[in-house]
């Protein structure tokens, strides 16, 4: 069995999709990163419980883990 690239989404709070950065990741960086600038972004106008991001992967059988459970997303200084 050979296993292939990962794919990772965005959810919010609830557990779903995140309503604006629905979209495939290629890596958890490329997921973070696009947390990021739109928090830092087009996020600043959203309520708190918009910007609280978490990270899915989906798995082998097309099911979704959650591999960092929403919180807001922590910019390093």
């Amino acid at each position: 069995m050979t296993l292939g690239k990962s794919i990772y989404r965005l959810i919010g709070l609830d557990g779903r999709p995140h309503k604006v950065l629905d979209a495939p990741y290629e890596s958890i960086e490329a997921a973070i990163n696009a947390a990021n600038n739109w928090s830092d972004g087009q996020g600043l106008q959203s309520s708190l419980s918009d910007r609280a991001i978490g990270v899915e992967v989906m798995t082998t059988n097309g099911s979704w883990r959650t591999v960092r459970y929403p919180n807001k997303i922590v910019h390093k200084v």
